[in-house]
């Protein structure tokens, strides 16, 4: 779609009038407007209308819209997505752009502003339109799910350029996998990976790792050695769990990344090395720049392009094929007969949180695939025994929280059976039961609960202090 041509822009907001207004504004720029004054009524439109841009309120009757935004951005048309509300929240504007808004307005919006942020949104969506993704090799990495796909057209854009990358995401979404990715579709990929666990760098000898040393450099250096940066000179050095590295070293690291020289421990003389730098971590590094355990300088070089990995619990439709490709990959290794999961095998499963994500699926599918034996069939009752627990305790936990036809709904008329609460009391009431079922669903990890819940992590600290509910916090 050229920019020029006329869009169909969802407005998503209760407020009529405030649609009348976006309605006038979106005439004159040449396209047209429908809307939606619910969430409901939003996804019916978006299954039945070519929308190219949804303008969405925060705050709707039956839900938050900043919810439903990944839902949005995944239906049919895939549109892009502008949040517009009256209460500016730093929290909620920062959690949008994550789950994939193009923009945040707040009410009342200036006119100049709306007409350009529409226009940006037009201008992207033709640019991703016409973007011809380069073909991929990709024998390794397995998933066809909306949030992988995406991964995928920024390892095609970071394998096409020489810029570092860092590569963040929880233990186990496969960031080593999708550096390697990377790597074997760059120009580079005819020279080294050279992979470095950073978290298993010991202060004596991390230099000497890195750079090398020369013999009689210290005691048991009785030959010259070359470090692993010399290592990857025209390749690729991966310096996993970045930020792990110790804080004296991020300095002398910083000037290698910036002059591709460095000098080996006990030498005169600098060398240099032409490598390309991913990194990857699991850790919040901004967070850690503020508490003065990361470089903010060595921060900004390495973020130049950022790939964020999605967990397996927002990719469950990937959990079958990941599953499937592990155990025939253990089949050939080991030289024996293919195995078949038994029907209903995986829906068990896409109840389960994942909080090893894709490392503990395979984990789980490799105890199943030998704990079956000769067994041409890979059953339930093959699953380790802790996760058919988890399992257990989910499906009871399920039907117990199922509502009970006899019994009169618990969602929102329970408020008045003996009294009238005000809007107010009632909203606290609510975010009291979410807060214990967050905590209860993510077995006290604050962590998968700021994930989950989208606040900030003082905003979420403050409820959950003022429901006491700290003690059941697992502890950092």
């Amino acid at each position: 779609m050229d920019v020029q041509e006329q869009a169909l822009i969802l407005v998503v907001d209760d407020d009529h009038l405030f649609f009348e207004s976006m309605q006038s504004l979106i005439t004159r720029m040449g396209h047209r407007a429908i809307e939606a004054g619910s969430l409901a009524d939003a996804h019916a439109c978006l299954g039945t209308e070519d929308v190219d841009i949804v303008l969405l309120d925060l705050f709707l009757p039956d839900g938050l819209g900043i919810d439903h935004i990944e839902g949005f951005r995944q239906s049919a048309s895939c549109p892009e997505l502008i949040m517009v509300t009256g209460k500016g929240d730093p929290d909620s504007a920062g959690q949008a752009i994550k789950k994939g808004a193009l923009d945040y307005l707040v009410k009342p919006s200036p006119v100049q502003a709306t007409r350009l942020a529409i226009s940006r949104a037009l201008t992207h969506r033709k640019t991703i339109r016409d973007y011809q993704r380069p073909q991929l090799s990709l024998d390794t990495v397995i998933g066809q799910s909306a949030p992988i796909r995406r991964c995928f057209d920024m390892v095609a854009r970071a394998a096409g350029c020489h810029s570092g990358v860092l590569i963040t995401g929880e233990t186990g979404t496969g960031k080593e996998l999708f550096a390697r990715t990377i790597h074997d579709n760059s120009p580079r990929k005819d020279h080294r990976f050279v992979t470095v666990d950073c978290a298993a760098l010991t202060e004596t000898l991390v230099e000497s790792t890195l750079f090398g040393h020369s013999k009689g450099a210290f005691t048991s250096a009785d030959q010259d050695r070359t470090g692993l940066v010399k290592a990857a000179h025209k390749g690729t050095l991966f310096l996993d769990e970045i930020g792990e590295m110790p804080l004296a070293l991020q300095k002398s690291f910083l000037r290698v990344l910036q002059e591709k020289r460095f000098r080996p421990v006990g030498s005169a003389t600098e060398e240099e090395s032409d490598f390309r730098l991913i990194a990857a971590t699991n850790r919040d590094l901004s967070r850690m720049v503020e508490e003065g355990r990361f470089r903010r300088d060595l921060l900004f070089r390495l973020r130049a392009f950022t790939l964020d990995l999605p967990p397996l619990r927002r990719r469950k439709e990937d959990l079958m094929p990941l599953a499937a490709h592990h155990a025939a990959g253990l089949a050939t290794r080991y030289a024996v007969g293919e195995k078949q999961f038994e029907p209903g095998f995986f829906d068990p499963l896409m109840r389960c949180p994942w909080p090893g994500n894709v490392r503990e699926l395979f984990n789980v599918i490799e105890h199943a695939f030998f704990a079956a034996g000769e067994c041409p069939t890979i059953r339930i009752m093959d699953l380790p025994q802790e996760i058919r627990i988890e399992l257990a305790r989910l499906a009871v936990s399920r039907e117990s929280n199922a509502p009970d036809e006899k019994s009169p709904d618990t969602g929102l008329s329970h408020f008045f059976a003996e009294e009238e609460p005000s809007m107010k009391e009632a909203k606290t009431r609510l975010e009291q039961r979410y807060l214990n079922e967050l905590v209860r669903y993510a077995e006290g990890d604050v962590r998968r609960m700021l994930d989950i819940s989208g606040l900030s992590r003082s905003h979420l600290y403050a409820l959950l202090k003022r429901f006491d509910l700290t003690p059941h916090l697992k502890k950092q």
